[in-house]
């Protein structure tokens, strides 16, 4: 079968699905429809809908796009068979019923951000920066029941370097994401792919969960040792943005933190979360050394770097983080 011949259908919603979907258009795969998350309300008011980045690039391709509310929808199901796929592929969407995944004649493929068994759940790419591998990647595997358990297809590994922000491997992997994509539908057109279960793949680690992260996951644990901490806050950067209260006088302020420095040390004298400013850095003690806050965003202010921060920072008294 030619690629042009080959009717997908294609399922995403945020920016990390974009690049996939024009590697499709741009490649020249026959995308028949274009499954998206529903106009998103926002403002002051809720009065103005924004669609997800997947919408805008397939509008601007001339993509026919599909916005159900709810997957199961008699009329959605009705209309996604009348494009009559014979495969579908989803990046960064909505878990799918059977009725949905089951119904193309090749099957429904997944990018995942991960290197599945690990990191299944909807955050992999944070909560493996969160856990400081030192390694990562991305897999292609068909849909089935269970939530990214199915049989997988093939994987790239990817070195996270100590530096690495969630932003920066969340790039890396969404290029390489693209370039999986049209290999996997390249060699299923070719009749190339032999599906592994995960249970045969082998790990001498123990799985790791990825869930969803809220404002409370982000915020930061003092008695953590440094390590933990760092990572933490690369995990979360740029965003949702690791967080946590500031104290001073009796007052609280929250405070975001996006880039930090570890700096090891076994004489620490002051409790955990107590900052000290000089020398033109900010230092916050921990078990087993400080960190150096090298990047922030006080509430109601716009994100500077520590130097511009310290400018106009008055301190007086005690200051601790909470």
């Amino acid at each position: 079968m030619e690629k042009k011949d080959l009717r997908i259908v294609y399922m995403g919603t945020p920016e990390f699905a974009v690049e996939s979907l024009r590697r499709l258009v741009e490649g020249g795969y026959n995308v028949v429809g274009v499954i998206t998350m529903p106009d998103k309300p926002i403002g002051r008011h809720q009065d103005t809908l924004q669609p997800s980045p997947v919408k805008q690039y397939a509008v601007s391709q001339g993509l026919k796009v599909l916005q159900p509310e709810k997957l199961k929808d008699s009329a959605f199901v009705e209309e996604l068979s009348a494009l009559q796929a014979d495969l579908q592929i989803v990046v960064a969407f909505r878990m799918l019923p059977e009725i949905v995944w089951n119904m193309p004649r090749l099957g429904t493929f997944n990018l995942h951000a991960s290197l599945l068994p690990q990191y299944r759940g909807a955050a992999p790419i944070n909560w493996a920066i969160i856990n400081g591998e030192k390694e990562t990647g991305i897999t292609t595997f068909f849909l089935q029941h269970e939530i990214d358990t199915g049989n997988v297809i093939q994987q790239v590994k990817v070195p996270v370097s100590d530096t690495d922000c969630v932003g920066d491997v969340y790039d890396r992997l969404m290029l390489l994401g693209g370039s999986l994509v049209i290999e996997t539908v390249d060699n299923i057109i070719n009749g190339k792919v032999t599906a592994i279960p995960q249970s045969e793949i082998a790990t001498d680690k123990p799985l790791m969960p990825a869930p969803k992260i809220f404002k409370e996951t982000c915020r930061i644990d003092w008695s953590q040792n440094v390590k933990k901490v760092y990572d933490f806050i690369r995990g979360l950067s740029p965003y949702p943005a690791a967080w946590t209260m500031l104290q001073q006088e009796g007052k609280e302020t929250m405070l975001k933190i996006f880039r930090s420095e570890k700096i090891f040390s076994s004489t620490v004298s002051e409790p955990c979360g107590t900052v000290r400013i000089s020398d033109g850095k900010m230092l916050i003690a921990l078990s087993d050394g400080y960190l150096s806050v090298l990047e922030l965003q006080i509430a109601g202010k716009k994100r500077m770097q520590i130097a511009d921060f310290l400018r106009g920072f008055h301190a007086s008294g005690e200051l601790n983080v909470l």
